[in-house]
């Protein structure tokens, strides 16, 4: 029971922070258009900011806001140099383009802060343990990183669905010609969406640095991950994003907790291992790929964002 709930929590929490990531990565291309691999080096970027600030100044508060900061202005500047010139030129250009851009910006992050890895300590505040469940502890950190990551999930929600300018990022997204001729500044409101969206990836980045160790191509394997819960959860759709989130948090944390130990009730101790740890790092693409089986748009495609 308490490895259960354990791993329950720490699929939620993977979920949560797959969603940080996610969220402006589907926001980005189902509205903008755009395939920007390099979304999950704004995670980098927010996660080394966050150490930086973090070992600077001991204040972990000050080194989210930096990571933020930090990455929404990279964000910004992408999208105005390099996407912008790119909104009408095909998928491909992009690709070729944002896959360049990963690799200028590891080599950047090399030169200014080399090639060791940065550790966060767990900031003060949510240090230590609290206890969910009687004789079930769990740490604070990893239910601060879950209420966080939720509360960003309604803020977006409510900044899509009920406000004007979520209300403009819609219209934008169906007819940019029309709003634009009712004198609204597309340019700058994509480059807004783009910033909001890099936002929540650098907040990702500074959540996951007292988790995992801060170093160069630390954003590659999130993007990848990234791509399947947008996959899953249907292009454009934030609710999409939250639930393919929680999904593939779920399924990648209960396998590699559990599937050894089913399969080694019916097979040997040797096989029983292998073939956990093989289905184990298969399962979310399987959860895909049955998923685009039965609804190939995903669980909730939407033309805009809803």
């Amino acid at each position: 029971m308490l490895l259960f709930v354990e791993q329950l929590l720490n699929g939620i929490q993977l979920g949560v922070f797959l969603f940080l990531v996610s969220a402006g990565l589907t926001l980005i291309f189902g509205i903008m258009g755009v395939i920007n691999l390099a979304h999950g080096s704004l995670y980098m970027i927010g996660a080394y900011t966050a150490a930086t600030v973090m070992m600077a100044s001991g204040s972990w508060l000050l080194s989210l806001l930096a990571a933020a900061l930090a990455a929404a202005l990279a964000g910004a500047l992408i999208e105005f140099l390099l996407m912008r010139p790119l909104y009408r030129r095909d998928h491909l250009d992009q690709v070729l383009v944002t896959f360049g851009l990963i690799l200028f910006v590891n080599e950047a992050v090399t030169m200014i802060w080399g090639r060791t890895p940065l550790f966060m300590d767990l900031p003060p505040l949510f240090s230590g343990t609290i206890e969910i469940l009687p004789g079930i502890p769990y740490p604070v950190y990893r239910l601060a990183v879950i209420g966080l990551g939720l509360l960003s999930a309604v803020g977006l929600w409510l900044l899509i669905s009920r406000t004007r300018v979520g209300m403009l990022i819609r219209a934008g997204s169906t007819n940019r010609e029309m709003v634009g001729a009712l004198g609204v500044n597309i340019s700058a409101l994509y480059t807004l969406l783009f910033a909001a969206g890099s936002v929540l990836a650098g907040i990702a980045g500074a959540f996951a640095g007292p988790l995992v160790s801060v170093q160069v191509g630390m954003g590659e394997s999130v993007l990848i991950l990234a791509f399947v819960v947008v996959v899953i959860g249907g292009i454009g759709s934030v609710r999409g994003a939250l639930v393919g989130a929680l999904l593939v948090g779920l399924v990648d944390t209960m396998g590699r907790a559990f599937l050894r130990d089913l399969f080694g009730l019916v097979l040997p101790p040797a096989e029983a291992s292998g073939m956990g740890a093989a289905l184990s790092s298969m399962s979310i693409y399987l959860l895909m790929a049955l998923i685009l089986v039965v609804r190939p748009r995903g669980l909730f495609p939407s033309a805009g964002t809803h």
